[in-house]
Parts: structure tokens; sequence; C-alpha cells
């Protein structure tokens, strides 16, 4: 078996491996400290709005956040994933910290697209680096790590930000992750070489060179499968950011839990998740590995995900708080059977010398539910007065993300799109 686009020795790509999802852990206690501030009486004195206006708050992050994806993309397909990651970390690093010294709703809501644009480019950043350095039988798991980055940060981002809240203060809070985080800056910048288009030209024969041509993004959006993969993510997504917006609220308004009980319930609910993720893409590795279809096995692990999910809405409309408390763990708990694997069947799927843009439109696709998932919950809370509405429109939109993988999402969907031999 011939080696992936650009080796790296093996202890040296499961690090590399290892920060990224650090880095994704990072990003995600920066997204998940205004949805648990919120829930906060300190916090809701100083800002005192209605669920509406909560729900706009939560979802500023992803105006700048998803509008910037497709260019993101595009960037790090161009200039490889060193130089945009570390640059973009860098801004969101100042804008988590900035938040500590508004002075109104305004500024809040600046700091958060200020936090949006830092991050837009850490996903496709991380995927283009797995893409090119680890072959099919090793992406399942090097993607699980680095989406388990994603729920340790919505775990412990909670618990973290109401201890620190508890002991400073919420603008100190802002003000110690913020800065915290730059720490892992200086480890990426040692730890990763420049991959940028220029230097893989120097590397690539002339053969391959050759074979190389511009996909432009209306040749992609023009496959069936991109759709089924947008649509899938899009539901995938909706319910994962009603959770990091909202579930903080939910469990201390509509099941009267304490702060503390809630930090630890949410931090249950997202651990579980990232434990299953990991789990679920090295058991589809190990089913590739054996022989398995990639495109069959990694659909499997998506659909049995969402279907677990969905159970999320039996424990909305308890009255028990046992059951309730239950499924927001087990929900939430099995969807970690699709992450690793919707984002590797992306990359089994597409080619290298697309994969940036592809993560770009993935990756709106995603952060179009983080504007949705806030907007339409305050909304319908408002409407309804409780979350037994909110519940309802979850399952319809994890069903569309079931039928879309299962229909749309067909082996060789994007064959055409392959200017190389496959390699590994």
């Amino acid at each position: 078996m011939k080696a992936a686009p650009h080796t790296v020795t093996s202890t040296r790509k499961w690090l590399v491996v290892i920060l990224l999802s650090l880095g994704m852990v990072i990003a995600y206690v920066d997204r998940a400290n205004l949805s648990a501030v919120l829930a906060l009486k300190a916090f809701r004195d100083w800002l005192p709005i209605d669920d509406k206006g909560r729900g706009l708050l939560n979802s500023a992050f992803f105006w700048s956040y998803a509008l910037l994806q497709i260019p993101a993309g595009w960037i790090v397909d161009r200039f490889g994933a060193k130089r945009p990651y570390a640059i973009g970390f860098a801004v969101w690093s100042v804008a988590s910290a900035a938040t500590g010294a508004v002075q109104g709703a305004g500024q809040l809501v600046a700091a958060r697209l200020a936090l949006g644009v830092g991050e837009s480019v850490s996903t496709a950043a991380s995927l283009r680096w797995i893409r090119l350095n680890c072959v099919e039988k090793e992406r399942g798991l090097a993607t699980g790590i680095l989406f388990a980055g994603t729920k340790i940060g919505a775990a412990i981002g909670v618990p973290i930000t109401v201890a620190l809240v508890a002991g400073f203060g919420w603008r100190l809070m802002f003000a110690l992750l913020g800065m915290g985080g730059l720490l892992w800056l200086g480890a990426w910048l040692l730890s990763v070489r420049d991959d940028s288009a220029s230097v893989r030209a120097t590397r690539r024969p002339a053969t391959q060179a050759a074979a190389v041509r511009t996909i432009k993004i209306s040749e992609l959006l023009s496959a069936r499968a991109i759709w089924g993969i947008l649509l899938g993510t899009f539901a995938y997504n909706y319910f994962i950011y009603f959770c990091l917006t909202w579930l903080p609220s939910y469990f201390t308004e509509a099941r009267h839990l304490s702060p503390r009980a809630m930090s630890l319930y949410t931090m249950f609910s997202f651990g579980g998740m990232a434990a299953v993720g990991i789990l679920a893409g090295w058991a589809a590795d190990r089913f590739i590995a054996r022989g398995g279809n990639p495109v069959r096995v990694r659909r499997v692990f998506t659909l049995l995900g969402f279907i677990v999910a969905s159970t999320e809405l039996i424990g909305m409309l308890s009255a028990s708080n046992g059951v309730a408390l239950f499924f927001a763990i087990f929900s939430l708990t099995g969807l970690g059977l699709t992450t690793a694997n919707y984002w590797a069947l992306t990359q089994t799927i597409f080619p290298s010398n697309v994969i940036g843009r592809m993560v770009g439109l993935q990756n709106f696709a995603s952060n179009l539910s983080g504007i949705a998932a806030p907007i339409v919950t305050g909304w319908l809370k408002q409407r309804t007065g409780g979350y037994g509405a909110s519940g309802w429109a979850v399952l319809a939109v994890l069903l569309l993300g079931l039928i879309s993988y299962g229909l749309l999402v067909r082996e060789n969907a994007a064959e055409r799109f392959r200017p190389e031999p496959q390699t590994v």
C-alpha cells in the first residue's frame, strides 16, 4: 500500500491529531461559555433580555462563522493548514478575551462575530490535514479524535465557565479563557510543517501535477450526493447546537436543576458523545480494514446515530425528571455514532484536491443550523412557554438527516471529481 500524500511518522501523526482535537476543545469552550452565562442570574441581571433575544445572542457567532466557511475552505486548499489556522486561532483568542470588556448588547454581538471569523478556518484546516496525512483505515479514528474535541469542549465548557464566574465574575472568565488558549498556538507552530499549494507543487511529480484540474463550487453542487451530505450535516448539527445553546437553560428552567447540576448533566451529555464518537470511528475503521466497503460502513454508522438521537423527544415530553435527564444523555451520546463517520464519509467520497472546499460547503451547512437552532428554539419557547415544541422541531430535522443520508449519499457519487488515482 502506498503512503499518504504527505507522510509523517506514526507517532508524530497521532500527536498532531491530538493537538487538532485540543484546538477543537478550546474552540468549543469559547463557544459554550456564552450559553452558560446566559443561564446564570448575574449575567441576566446585567443584560435583561427575553427568550428571542437570548436566541439571537446565541446565534450571533454563527452569522460570521457560517458565512466564511466556503472562503475558509478555499484558503486552506490554497495556503495549507498551518498558517491560516495559526492566524485564525490568534484572532479568536483575542476576540474571546475581549468579550469580558463589552459594555452592552451591541459590543457583545460584535465580539461574537469576531470569534466566528477567527474560528471559521478551524474545521477545514483540521480535516484537510487528516485527509492528507491519514490513510482510509485511519481516518475514522482520526476524525473521531478530532471531533471528540468539540464534544469535550462543550462538556467542560459549561462547568469551567460556571466555576470561573463563581470565583472571578463573568468578565474575568472571558479574559482568562481567551488568553489561556494562546498556549496552544505555540505547539501548533512548532509541530506542523507548511503544506501550502506552492510547497505541495514542488513535491508533486509532473505526471500528478498534470492530472490536477480546478473544480468549481458550482460543479461540486451539481452532484446529488453533496445535497444529501449538506442536508444531513444541517440536521446533525441542528441537534448539536440546540444542545450547545439551550441545554443549560432547559436543565435550569424546565428541569429546575441547580447551576452545578446543570453543568454536570451538560458535561455527561457531551462527554458521552465524545467517547462514542471515538469508538464508532475506530469500529468503522476496523470493519473497513477487514474488507468492508468504506462508504457503506460509514453510512450505516451515520444512520444509526440519527435514529438514537431521535429519542430526545421522549425525554422532553416526559413529566419525569429522571426520564428527561436519561434521554438527554442517551440521545446525544448516541449521536456520537454519526460524529466521526459522517465527516470521514465526505473524505472517502471526495478527493484531496477539493477537500478544503468540500469541507467548507459542509461546515457552511453545519453552521446554518447554528443560526437556526437557537433562534427557532427561542421563538418557540416564547410562543409556547416550554420546550415541547422545540423537541418536535428537533425530531423533524433529525428525520430529514436520516432520509438525506439514506437516499442521496451513495457509492461512487463523486467519482467524476477524482483527478488522481487512489493511493490509499
